[in-house]
């Protein structure tokens, strides 16, 4: 699934970014290469990264 059309990041991508570390999802985008553009993605990348923290 895409999370993020502007930046074409991907749910598994962001899901990686969380397992190597990322907090945030501007620590996610980041670790991608990328930044946040017009910030519509934020609460879906938020809530993978907080589930991906809960697993872990």
């Amino acid at each position: 699934m895409v999370v993020c059309i502007c930046n074409a990041i991907r749910e598994r991508d962001v899901r990686d970014a969380a397992r190597a570390g990322s907090k945030t999802a501007c620590q996610a985008y980041r670790a991608l290469g990328r930044q946040p553009k017009c910030g519509q993605c934020l609460p879906f990348a938020r809530s993978i990264i907080d589930a991906e923290r809960a697993v872990a």
